[in-house]
């Protein structure tokens, strides 16, 4: 029997990692994130939002993924405005493709309760901070995705 390279194969495939991404948006639509500070990489800023668990649905995953990293408790998540696919390392090194869905959501400003947040976000989040459109295009640090602004502007999906 021969080798087809099954080895070599799993070596280059990545795991599809589905998520959702919240644009959570206050009264004075200033959208919320939060600022990531890895060793192996330089600091960056983004939206509130998570891997959706086996099995998940992605609106399911958005309201659950904003109240373990928020506090915030709805029971429904706004409108999926977008998908979008990427490749890149996970914050625990993983290469990845992501299936990544963004829903808006929009509240009163409010602080964030770190509380529901698991060993790695406790040691990984240093700071949320509302932010403005006219902010967000000249932060001085990395703001993912890096067509945020444009993600805000879009309508929902049909």
């Amino acid at each position: 029997m021969s080798d087809l390279g099954g080895s070599d194969l799993a070596v280059n495939e990545r795991r599809i990692r589905r998520a959702a991404r919240i644009l959570l948006l206050d009264e004075q639509d200033r959208l919320l994130l939060i600022r990531f500070a890895p060793k192996d990489r330089r600091p960056f800023w983004c939206g509130v939002g998570g891997e959706c668990d086996p099995g998940e649905d992605f609106a399911v995953a958005a309201v659950r993924e904003l109240f373990e990293e928020t506090g915030l408790s709805l029971e429904t998540c706004g409108p999926e405005i977008a998908r979008r696919a990427d490749d890149y390392l996970t914050l625990e090194g993983e290469p990845i493709t992501s299936d990544e869905r963004f829903f808006r959501v929009r509240t009163q400003s409010f602080t964030p309760d770190t509380s529901g947040h698991t060993a790695i976000e406790r040691e990984l989040i240093k700071e949320f901070r509302w932010f403005t459109r006219a902010e967000l295009a000249e932060w001085h640090e990395p703001v993912f995705p890096v067509n945020l602004l444009e993600l805000l502007d879009l309508e929902a999906q049909a």
